[in-house]
């Protein structure tokens, strides 16, 4: 999953995906509808290349105005039958919070009965942040949210389930994405250098749809944000997965290397 995901703000001009050795390769869409690339090899190599180069225009405004229905304007709301069981599987935890320690948590953000959805949600997005502090981490696979807030430090691939699940846990229906931060003044958490692979959430809210939070910079808004994939699970948004056949030894180490201009 390389090839940036088009919407309404992010419009794709070119793409390319070149890989060595020669590959074939075949084009799919998966069940959220990301662009998936499958390469299947004939040939023995001692190395694997993908390079992939897009140029798109992102268009997402750098403070956005949510045009949230009368409905969901207060919390807690009660999504639509249609919504509610299109949203299906979104709207449930994926971790289990045996002692009600991620609810708890993210129940305390709710200022009121009702309260203000969208201050709620920028509450929430601020606070994980304002908790956690951010750490790059090479470390395979992804802290669980319980994990997170006992260790007080995660990436942002951690930082963004934790939001996702906390709102889950509130009712809301969320997804997590996966894809590239543009970051050219190099002020902002989880990029290297211009931009860096970047894991944020959206959470659906009627009539505004999907809203974007980057827990890690406490942004609200894709204005900085190229989105690749969207998932329910976010091992169902690795860029790059496979297997190769060969000795156990064989592998000496990766690399990855993100430019965004």
């Amino acid at each position: 999953m390389l090839r940036p995901r088009e919407n309404c703000d992010v419009k794709l001009a070119s793409f390319e995906l070149n890989i060595s050795p020669n590959a074939t390769v075949s084009w799919q869409n998966d069940v959220f509808g990301n662009t998936v690339a499958t390469a299947a090899f004939t040939e023995m190599t001692n190395m694997l290349v993908m390079e992939s180069v897009a140029e798109l225009m992102l268009e997402a405004a750098a403070w956005p105005v949510f045009d949230i229905a009368a409905s969901a304007i207060s919390f807690p709301f009660r999504y639509a039958d249609e919504e509610w069981t299109d949203l299906g599987a979104l709207t449930t935890p994926l971790y289990p919070d045996p002692t009600g320690q991620l609810r708890d948590w993210a129940q305390a953000f709710v200022a009121g009965d009702p309260t203000d959805t969208l201050s709620l949600l920028k509450d929430l997005c601020a606070g994980v942040p304002a908790w956690i502090q951010y750490q790059s981490r090479e470390d395979e696979g992804t802290q669980s949210p319980i994990e997170t807030l006992d260790r007080g430090w995660g990436s942002c691939r951690d930082l963004a389930v934790l939001f996702v699940e906390a709102a889950r846990s509130l009712g809301f229906g969320a997804r997590i994405i996966s894809g590239y931060l543009h970051n050219p003044g190099q002020e902002l958490a989880g990029s290297a250098e211009t931009g860096s692979t970047h894991a944020w959430g959206e959470v659906y809210v009627p009539g505004a749809g999907w809203i974007t939070f980057d827990p890690t910079n406490s942004g609200v808004g894709g204005f900085n944000l190229i989105p690749v994939a969207v998932a329910r699970d976010i091992r169902q948004a690795m860029p790059v997965i496979g297997s190769f056949s060969g000795a156990s030894s064989a592998f000496e180490g990766m690399s990855v290397i993100v430019e965004v201009g």
